[in-house]
């Protein structure tokens, strides 16, 4: 068992759960995500400790009043939250905007990075991805109609029914935006992050000289296989793996995320670099 604890960045207060002895590695959730869908992906092994931030708007932290949300932002929230803990070195890791999280850390803290996983990847280099236009289109719809009709336009609208029709796992992820208790305020969050980048360029990627693990999945419109396999290409000693697509077995999966975490981290490389 690990324990929840607080900590106080501006005027927002993050939940951050920290789990397990040994290897440390920082993971961080997804977009609209939070600890339990962390918990979902990472393997349980004893020789780990796992520190998950839940970032601002997220699960249980609060939204904070600074302005805009970005990726960096929530970057340096996770590693005011390693600092914390006296971690030096260790391992980044994330699923989707975890994943451009881990990457931001790569690069702007390269001393204190020993290694990188990046789990569907949802930005690769550049701001505001055509990828993450449903996104922006949620909030948008968030924050000029009442909840109701909001979802309704979505589901309508040209990028809505198209996001159904080709990606369905992706299309309920969409909705589930709509349904959050603080969904207007969310709206915000959604429509900054999903607007903005890692803040790393391909030249940035390339010069990266650390173990990376990056693990894509087909049938998924946010997560697009190709983003996952360039930035395999481009980070030096990436090693990449396809596990089955979430939209079509979820069980299988995150048992396969697990099982390429897992591999990895057992690696003696990446334990010498974080002793």
């Amino acid at each position: 068992m690990g324990e929840k604890t607080t900590l106080m960045r501006d005027d927002a207060s993050l939940a951050v759960y920290d789990y397990g002895e040994g290897l440390p590695v920082l993971f961080q959730h997804g977009l609209g995500g939070d600890e339990a869908q962390v918990a979902q992906n990472f393997p349980e092994t004893v020789d780990i400790r796992r520190i998950t931030v839940e970032c601002r708007g997220h699960g249980a932290s609060s939204l904070g009043s600074t302005r805009p949300f970005s990726i960096a932002m929530f970057a340096e929230d996770v590693l005011a939250a390693a600092k914390d803990r006296g971690l030096d070195r260790f391992v980044v890791g994330g699923i989707s905007m975890g994943a451009a999280l881990a990457l931001h850390l790569a690069h702007h803290h390269s001393e204190r990075v020993a290694a990188l996983v990046l789990v569907r990847p949802a930005w690769m280099f550049d701001v505001a991805p055509d990828n993450m236009a449903a996104a922006r289109a949620v909030a948008s719809s968030i924050h000029s109609h009442p909840p109701e009709e909001a979802r309704s336009l979505f589901e309508r609208s040209e990028i809505g029914m198209q996001m159904k029709a080709g990606s369905p796992d992706n299309f309920a992820s969409l909705l589930g935006y709509f349904d959050r208790p603080n969904g207007f305020e969310f709206a915000s969050v959604l429509a900054d992050i999903a607007s903005d980048g890692p803040g790393v360029s391909q030249a940035a990627a390339a010069a990266l000289a650390i173990p990376t693990l990056v693990i894509g999945n087909q049938q998924d419109a946010i997560h697009p296989l190709s983003y996952a396999r360039v930035l395999a290409e481009t980070i030096p000693n990436a090693t990449f793996v396809e596990v089955a697509a979430k939209a079509a077995d979820k069980e299988r999966h995150f048992a396969e995320v697990r099982d390429a975490i897992a591999l990895f981290l057992a690696s003696k490389t990446i334990r010498s670099l974080t002793s």
